[in-house]
């Protein structure tokens, strides 16, 4: 029993340490920049043919989510994880089981210029009989340098897209659509 006790001292001394460090640890001088998908490039929808039927259908992607997490103090830039949930399908025409997509990540000064863009491949495996597939990227240790220690990262924004062509960003603009189960009876 006599052991027992400096245990417990010792981990209890231990826990405060974690505590204060945690407590301790400087609040971001502002919010997290904005994270989100750009309207015009949260879909690819690759057709294999004209017109644009639902036989004409390759694969599709969607990103279904962005979600980020920051931290930043005195002059160090801005830090951010970014986790992106994305989905895609095999339409009709699709040739193969997988394909590889391409995304970018920017970042921008809020509503104005590029700061920084690259782009990520990702690519999906379809299982046998399988027409969609849910994925989530994570990427992480985003930075975004700071001018001064109380710019805040409501400055700026982390935009994320599938890399398109100027015909796939007219079809999003125009608001078409295809998903993978379109057209398809309910049984």
């Amino acid at each position: 029993m006599r052991l027992f006790v400096p245990l417990i001292a010792m981990a209890l001394i231990g826990c405060n340490s974690v505590s204060r460090a945690v407590n301790e640890a400087p609040d971001n001088p502002g919010p997290c920049p904005s994270a989100l998908a750009l309207y015009d490039a949260h879909r690819v929808v690759e057709l294999t043919g004209q017109p644009a039927t639902i036989d004409t259908i390759g694969f599709t992607g969607e990103i279904n989510g962005v979600r980020s997490l920051c931290r930043y103090y005195e002059l160090e830039p801005i830090n951010a994880n970014l986790e992106i949930d994305f989905g895609f399908g095999r339409g009709p025409a699709a040739q193969g089981s997988t394909h590889t997509f391409t995304y970018f990540i920017a970042v921008t000064r809020r509503d104005s210029v590029v700061i920084h863009r690259e782009e990520f491949p990702i690519t999906v495996r379809f299982q046998p009989g399988q027409d969609r597939v849910f994925l989530t990227e994570r990427i992480n240790r985003i930075s975004i340098p700071r001018a001064t220690e109380t710019t805040s990262g409501t400055n700026f924004e982390i935009i994320v897209g599938f890399d398109l062509t100027p015909e796939q960003i007219a079809w999003n603009r125009a608001g078409q659509r295809f998903r993978v189960d379109a057209g398809r009876g309910q049984d």
